[in-house]
């Protein structure tokens, strides 16, 4: 049951060292474990994965304002993050340029912000950091990663602080205890879901379709309409776009870098197509996600001939051309608020808010919530605008989503509409001007 926070100095704020015990441990709790490490306090990080390292997604990422600042404030690596798109430009059904801006925009991959974070978090080694900086330099707090720990449930403790129970996948259990308990689950949030329990994750009508095609597989005709160009096409209930992230083991280098794909296609809540399309080759219906080399081939097939037939070449021959498509629903959740137990239970990131991936805003989120959760915990900003700030910009940005996704799937409107939602989505976050109902607590 959600609880009011009452009027009182937060967790971390009395300058004593703390440990955060932090649910999740993919890009949004890791980056708030590593910023809240850098301030010396002790986190550690509870993932429910039973591999010690998850498994490469193949999926690009915007590296939005928020996701370069947080690299810029805590990598420590000295690798780079990112290739750059010089354009942004919208194609036509034959593949025509119809409209086109000279904008730059950094595009990174998830497999190499995750080993990155990693590094910097626990000292990861991998072919993409072969060499990572000492996890625990002087004045840096202890960090921990904790794998095959799936939280079941927490409670405050009579003397202070929180216990996260967990299980294994072998059935053992266990708890652990800390000062502060995160919530940086997801949009499936267990965490959100004991606090929050009538909020519910809700499928949107329509799925990503996902993959890469390596820069150096794809023809030359396609390579000179999409490398070093954010790419987008527009058509009746479809949406698909394209641009270059980094290769394997994160090589930038022209050559090696690969072409990400994402095309929104609806599928009706119940339907045969949704279930068909989310039903992996292992016979295995998913709710969410078909991960990358899970997809039925017959399935994709299906997706293959829909390709050729809806969308302009390029487009087309990359999707074709995937060896490890994926398929995600869209989905929507929000909680109503961020903060739990007086400040011992704080939910970042897509635990939060699950925005629409038109917004490609996912991960600027989980890394401005840390940054931002950080300098609260510092005492660099109040407690009311560390509310303000992180509820403005899930409430907002989770709006637009619905809004863009709508739009997008389910009107049949003039370029010139999907062209000014990119370009109001393509705002700096510090330049946004969150409504009141935005900000309201």
């Amino acid at each position: 049951m959600a609880t009011p926070a009452p009027e009182q100095p937060p967790p971390g704020q009395e300058a004593k060292k703390l440990h955060f015990v932090i649910v999740g441990g993919s890009l949004g709790g890791l980056a708030a474990g590593i910023a809240l490490t850098a301030l010396g306090h002790d986190a550690t990080i509870l993932e429910r994965n039973a591999a010690p390292v998850l498994q490469d997604q193949g999926a690009g990422i915007v590296a939005g304002g928020d996701t370069l600042a947080f690299f810029a404030r805590y990598d420590r690596t000295g690798r780079p993050l990112a290739v750059r798109s010089a354009r942004r430009q919208y194609l036509d059904r034959r593949g025509a340029v119809v409209h086109a801006v000279d904008v730059a925009q950094s595009m990174t991959s998830w497999d190499l912000a995750y080993h990155l974070l990693r590094a910097n978090f626990d000292g990861l080694a991998s072919a993409y950091c072969p060499a990572p900086p000492a996890p625990a330099p002087p004045g840096r707090g202890r960090a921990t990663h904790l794998h095959d720990r799936r939280v079941t449930r927490f409670e405050e403790e009579a003397g202070g602080g929180v216990r996260a129970f967990w299980r294994t996948a072998a059935g053992a259990e266990g708890s652990t205890l800390g000062d502060v308990l995160v919530g940086a689950d997801g949009p499936s949030s267990t965490v959100r879901a004991l606090l929050e329990p009538a909020v519910a994750r809700t499928y949107a009508g329509y799925c990503a379709l996902r993959g890469t095609l390596p820069e150096a597989a794809a023809s030359a005709a396609t390579r000179a309409a999409l490398c070093e160009r954010f790419t987008f096409f527009h058509g009746p209930g479809v949406q698909c776009l394209a641009y270059l992230i980094p290769g394997r083991a994160g090589a930038v280098e022209p050559g090696r870098r690969l072409i990400n794909f994402v095309c929104y296609a609806n599928f009706p809540a119940g339907s045969p197509e949704l279930a068909r399309v989310l039903t992996g080759r292992d016979g295995r219906r998913r709710q969410v996600t078909m991960p990358p080399g899970m997809t039925d081939p017959g399935a994709w097939e299906e997706q293959r001939a829909w390709a050729r037939a809806a969308l302009p070449p390029p487009l087309a021959e990359v999707v074709c051309g995937a060896e490890r498509p994926f398929v995600q629903a869209v989905t929507d959740v929000l909680s109503p608020r961020n903060e739990y137990l007086g400040g011992k239970v704080v939910l970042l990131g897509d635990a939060l808010a699950g925005f629409r991936p038109h917004t490609v805003a996912s991960t600027s989120q989980a890394a401005f919530d840390a940054m931002l959760y950080a300098d609260y915990v510092a005492g660099r900003v109040s407690r009311d605008e560390w509310i303000r700030q992180t509820l403005g910009f899930a409430r907002y940005i989770q709006r637009r989503g619905v809004d863009m996704g709508e739009r997008s799937q389910h009107q049949d409107l003039p370029l010139e509409e999907y062209i000014r939602d990119r370009d109001v989505a393509s705002t700096p976050r510090e330049q946004e001007v969150f409504p009141d109902w935005a900000t309201a607590i």
